[in-house]
């Protein structure tokens, strides 16, 4: 049986029958799997390190694990020729793997087991709450695909805050009680998020990965993740004792520390994703947790609810989507977006303060929350009009938590509306008053977010309204943009014009960066 760098439980469906006496796993890592985008450190060697701990775990189980290491494996070798490799040598009677998290590799696995003659039987994934069919059901016959109503599907089916047939509290979204930012005073003392120093194992990928892929983006300086299901449990218990009480009050909020170190990189947020993503830590656990927490009277619904919700809602939605409509959905590009994504995306250099912090704090740990993503990343290569693969691929190499099926989606749908409205029902377009108004960045920053144009105009203020100019005629067909709109038929000509130059300057301000170079 087969076993990925993102499956990494033996309750998976792939172990069903396994007789240790009669079978075998195999794992193998690949350089290829870091480079297809050119990943972050980081993410490397969080993949790298829960492997091998995944597989010292199997070893004790007394279970036959054939493991290709990084070390042995030639530089330029696929996952798709080491498998052939392996499986010529050892002359398995079929190949069993659970259903992989990106199409490519499913695609390849597929080829390899013809090449070697070989029956490749893919078993369901049993770690999500909706199965691929299951959503291929839930989308038949509908006009628009929408989250909340398939999250609200998912509540009924797996009773999740429910009392009886009705949503705890009565209402199925408590956004309107969430979201607010931390003003003047800053978010005070955030509880930091448990550490897990690098043991043996981690510390020889840490290594390894600084000098096999030196040249790849980011820092290992601050290595500190989950990578074993005891650690997953334990950050688990941390985030549901210690900040999911704040959670949903703070969960769009942005804090700079204002020293360049980057002092609150996670405030009230889980620094879960990566462990469900690599299976160490099932989402049902996760979701029974702080479902807990609130019948206890230790969180409050609304944070609770809002927590639920990306993980039942958000999550199961966007994988969903990726199968339904893959392998053609990698390919649209709604807006006709050309531009190259710039420099600064990989190294952090410019003078917007929010852009500043949010990637540099990326390159540094590897992780954003949600709306630095949305709203500061992702809003200003939407703004720029930068082509939705290219933005796709940045954010696929650049966070630990990253796996295609749940960053495609996210990306490529809700933050650039590349899939013109099936991911989401408007384009999340706004200009730099939003960050002002959620963070601390503006504080500190030359540019003036109220201002369009002129020296000190914010660049995501002109492009805000230059990018409501040009794609005017398309949105115009959502009546959720009618309000963007009709505040944009309010500029008068000269002002539309001088919108339009001061745009051509920031977009040839930005120049663009080949990521391996």
């Amino acid at each position: 049986m087969l076993v990925l760098g993102d499956q990494l439980n033996v309750q998976s469906a792939a172990f069903d029958g396994f007789d240790p006496k009669l079978d075998a796993v195999w794992m193998a890592e690949v350089a290829e799997e870091s480079t297809h985008v050119w990943s972050h450190k980081t993410r490397i060697a969080l993949f790298l390190a829960a492997m091998r701990h995944f597989r010292d775990g199997l070893h004790a189980r007394g279970f036959t694990v054939h493991y290709r290491a990084l070390e042995d494996t030639p530089a330029a070798a696929t996952f798709d020729e080491e498998l052939i490799a392996t499986a010529s040598r050892l002359t398995p009677q079929m190949l069993i793997v659970v259903q992989p998290g990106e199409w490519r590799v499913e695609q390849g696995l597929q080829t390899a087991a013809r090449k070697l003659g070989l029956k490749l039987e893919i078993r369901p994934d049993r770690y999500f709450h909706s199965s691929r069919e299951e959503f291929a059901a839930h989308a038949k016959g509908r006009k628009q695909l929408r989250m909340e109503f398939f999250y609200r599907e998912m509540r009924r089916k797996h009773d999740v805050l429910m009392d009886g047939d009705q949503p705890v509290g009565g209402t199925w979204n408590f956004d309107a009680d969430n979201r607010e930012s931390f003003g003047k005073s800053g978010p005070g003392d955030v509880p930091q998020p448990i550490h897990f120093r690098p043991d043996e194992i981690t510390r020889e990928v840490l290594e390894l990965v600084a000098k096999r892929f030196a040249k790849h983006p980011g820092s290992l300086a601050h290595f500190d993740w989950p990578v074993t299901p005891g650690q997953a449990q334990a950050a688990l218990q941390d985030f549901i004792e210690h900040r999911l009480p704040h959670f949903g009050k703070y969960e769009d909020a942005m804090w700079s520390s204002g020293d360049g170190l980057f002092a609150q990189p996670y405030l009230f947020h889980s620094r879960l994703s990566a462990a469900m993503n690599l299976k160490l830590l099932d989402p049902r656990e996760v979701i029974a947790a702080a479902q807990e927490a609130y019948r206890k009277g230790r969180a409050p619904l609304a944070g609770v609810e809002g927590f639920i919700r990306q993980i039942l809602g958000w999550r199961e939605f966007v994988r969903g989507i990726y199968w339904h409509f893959m392998p053609g959905y990698r390919e649209l590009n709604a807006l006709n977006a050309q531009e190259p994504l710039p420099d600064l995306y990989w190294t952090g250099e410019t003078e917007m303060n929010c852009l500043r912090e949010a990637i540099g704090q990326t390159l540094e740990f590897g992780y954003a929350h949600h709306i630095q993503r949305l709203m500061v990343t992702g809003l200003f290569s939407l703004l720029l009009g930068v082509k939705p693969q290219a933005v796709h691929e940045w954010y696929l190499a650049m966070y630990v938590d990253a796996v295609e099926w749940v960053e495609l989606p996210n990306t490529l749908g809700m933050s650039q509306h590349g899939d013109g409205g099936l991911m989401a029902s408007k384009p999340y377009v706004a200009s730099g008053k939003y960050i002002e108004r959620m963070s601390n960045y503006c504080a500190g920053c030359r540019f003036d977010p109220a201002k369009s144009t002129g020296d000190d105009a914010c660049p995501f203020t002109t492009l805000y309204w230059d990018f409501l100019l040009r794609h005017q005629q398309f949105l115009a067909k959502n009546q959720r943009m009618a309000m963007q709109l009709k505040n944009l038929a309010r500029l008068d000509a000269p002002k539309r014009k001088a919108i339009h130059q001061q745009a051509t300057q920031v977009r040839a301000a930005c120049g663009h960066h080949t990521a391996a170079a």
